[in-house]
């Protein structure tokens, strides 16, 4: 879900004159880009966390949101560290982790919790 939503924001928001395989180009870019650039990295690190804390809590049986809390913790290790890797605008830096990760990932906890209790 993750790489594809980035893949997708490639193609929707091209950043020209970027190889996107280069990480050196990007970290030197990524101050510089517009907002519409990091709408895409910001639904894919979101529903990236969301459907991976929904699946692990489908998943696990009786401990639904704590599996689904841990993938969300897994997950806001790594936008930390891209965040650091990648450093973009501090806005998007606190967007991304304060929203992105451990609140996607609750929600996808409960929504576990739902889709069990509705399967009971």
């Amino acid at each position: 879900v993750n790489m594809a939503l980035v893949e997708v924001g490639h193609k929707v928001f091209p950043i020209v004159g970027v190889d996107p395989t280069d990480m050196e180009a990007y970290a030197d870019i990524m101050p510089t880009l517009d907002f519409e650039y990091f709408i895409f990295p910001f639904l894919a690190h979101a529903v990236g966390t969301l459907v991976g804390a929904l699946i692990a809590g489908v998943i696990g049986v009786n401990i639904k949101m704590r599996v689904a809390l841990i993938v969300g913790i897994f997950f806001f290790i790594a936008g930390v560290a891209v965040n650091i890797m990648l450093p973009g605008p501090t806005w998007f830096a606190a967007l991304d982790i304060l929203l992105a990760y451990i609140p996607m990932a609750y929600f996808g906890g409960k929504m576990a919790i739902q889709f069990a209790k509705s399967n009971d």
